[in-house]
């Protein structure tokens, strides 16, 4: 199995991390989650809104992965973009935790930068 496969299982997990570092921060009811969140202190609260962000941008994440190597492209380039995608994914939740937010915009190009790439790839093979 390509590792590009390995990476979409590791951006399905990114959601849930990021809400668990979100709940880490507070009382959370987890009868109403999203109603308590916006009790939580601003950190925790933008832990939360990456977790959102996470869920959001990991469908075409893991259909560009899909067309990519089902389509023929290089597996060897898909798999290193792939990790680069997932590195940038983390990188910017941990912008958005932190609160830099022009450097959180900056990462959040790049990785969208890199999955049109991935979707892109058998265009050219």
């Amino acid at each position: 199995m390509p590792l590009a496969y390995w990476c979409i299982l590791v951006a399905a997990m990114l959601p849930i991390f990021w809400a668990a570092v979100a709940k880490s921060g507070g009382d959370v009811d987890n009868h109403r989650p999203r109603e308590s969140t916006a009790n939580l202190p601003p950190m925790y609260r933008r832990a939360y809104a990456a977790h959102y962000n996470a869920y959001e941008n990991f469908p075409f994440f893991a259909a560009a992965v899909i067309i990519a190597v089902t389509q023929g492209a290089a597996i060897v380039t898909v798999n290193w973009l792939a990790v680069a995608y997932i590195v940038l994914r983390f990188a910017h939740g941990v912008a958005y935790v932190l609160n830099y937010c022009t450097v959180r915009s900056g990462i959040f190009g790049l990785a969208l930068l890199a999955n049109l790439a991935i979707f892109l790839l058998p265009a050219f093979k």
